[in-house]
């Protein structure tokens, strides 16, 4: 059974920096993807940031230049760098794992990802 457990979470000010990581258990497939969601109170789950099995990333248009995607196959755990956060980046964060590549669900017209985090929080204050 997949398990996605994120950490890292917490409240930094406006302009500071956190590192969520997402440990990965029980997944098997030879070919995945694996990204971040966030959803903010009484808004749309947005996506945020999706890596492929061979190293090819994309970002949300809001993200990008700030945040960085990256995975430590070894460990097998995905990472999230946020630099320069915003009040508007407070949200709860969602790793996710699916067994296809981030282009069968990176589009919000396509399905969402197979496996899901159970989302750790960020506050950014001003």
């Amino acid at each position: 059974q997949v398990q996605l457990v994120e950490s890292g979470g917490g409240s930094v000010q406006s302009g500071g920096s956190l590192r969520l990581s997402c440990a990965v258990s029980g997944y098997t497939y030879r070919s995945y993807s694996m990204g971040w969601f966030r959803q903010a109170p009484g808004k749309e789950r947005e996506r945020v940031a999706a890596i492929d099995s061979d190293g090819s990333t994309t970002y949300a248009d809001s993200v990008k230049g700030r945040f960085t995607i990256s995975q430590d196959n070894a460990k097998r755990t995905l990472y999230l760098r946020m630099n320069s956060l915003k009040p508007e980046d407070t949200a709860t964060y969602y790793c996710v794992a699916d067994p296809s590549g981030f282009i069968e669900w990176w589009s919000p017209l396509h399905r969402p990802p197979n496996y899901w985090g159970q989302g750790t929080q960020v506050t950014v204050s001003s």
